[in-house]
């Protein structure tokens, strides 16, 4: 599972990265709100899978596993929800029907999903 840990984790760093430019770009080239929320949410995110992938390290095997399930839906969910965001405040155009609901709901069940793990026993 350390491997798998380790891919969450940078998948995590460039996602922190990547709402660090977009934040950058959406004050400097026009992003607007939708810009500064999507760059909001990959920061926020960035931290929590972080988070989940150190977790994930120190669990058991089969605790790791459902952590890491649930942090891959949880990084899916928002890049899926920040790229519409973002395509929304530069291009003026959604990413595609239903992008960012489809994100958003993926998050909110990513993020139960964590706390189910959580709350079961190890």
């Amino acid at each position: 599972m350390k491997r798998q840990s380790d891919l969450l984790a940078a998948l995590a760093a460039l996602m922190g990265a990547s709402g660090v430019a977009l934040a950058a770009a959406a004050t400097h080239a026009g992003g607007g709100d939708f810009g500064r929320t999507a760059a909001e949410f990959l920061i926020l995110h960035a931290a929590a899978l972080g988070g989940v992938s150190a977790a994930a390290r120190t669990s058991s095997t089969r605790r790791a596993r459902r952590l890491l399930v649930a942090g891959a839906a949880l990084a899916a969910g928002t890049l899926l929800f920040a790229a519409d965001l973002a395509m929304r405040g530069f291009a003026g155009a959604k990413l595609f029907p239903f992008a960012a609901p489809t994100g958003g709901s993926l998050m909110i069940l990513a993020w139960a999903a964590l706390a189910l793990v959580y709350a079961l026993p190890e």
